[in-house]
């Protein structure tokens, strides 16, 4: 397998392969930090949007090996811009939908969105991306001990206010 840095180095030089391939590594974690911080309906288009502009600003990566957290930023600050240029909307899929069970999937996500920020994005990329522990250290640039951490903690709030049973 090629490593990260390879395929920056590639794509930096115009292999647009290179860069799809980038996308098929990195698009979970980034679909998972707009997932946590954005509506669900712009998520698709945001991430998009976040790898174009990766692409575009690409020239100025000087550590190639560092591309996760690179473009892992640039998600954060695409999501912080969405928040700041529109005003707060109510998803009206959720109000006029069936009622859901409590534990429903919409329901969970909502609650996980009300959680401290750095609980936030560990839990979407673990539960709903499905990446393990490691991996969303690898791919963030976070230490493997404080995604280990933030995913204790952010289960434990998350469960609390499920009402479920404490560690």
């Amino acid at each position: 397998m090629i490593s990260t840095a390879a395929l920056v180095t590639a794509a930096q030089a115009g292999d647009r392969k290179a860069f799809g391939e980038l996308y098929r590594l990195y698009g979970r974690m980034v679909h998972g930090i707009l997932l946590a911080r954005t509506p669900r309906g712009e998520v698709e288009d945001l991430t998009q949007e976040v790898f174009l502009r990766g692409l575009e600003r690409l020239g100025s990566l000087r550590e190639p090996a560092a591309f996760g957290g690179w473009i892992a930023t640039i998600a954060r600050h695409a999501a912080s811009d969405r928040v700041r240029r529109a005003p707060r909307e109510v998803e009206l899929v959720d109000e006029v939908a069936a009622p859901e069970p409590a534990g429903g999937a919409r329901a969970v996500l909502r609650l996980i969105r009300e959680l401290p920020e750095a609980y936030r994005e560990p839990l979407v990329l673990r539960l709903v991306e499905g990446l393990s522990g490691p991996e969303i250290a690898e791919q963030t640039g976070l230490t493997p001990g404080s995604v280990r951490v933030n995913l204790h903690r952010g289960y434990e709030m998350l469960r609390a206010r499920l009402g479920g049973p404490h560690e």
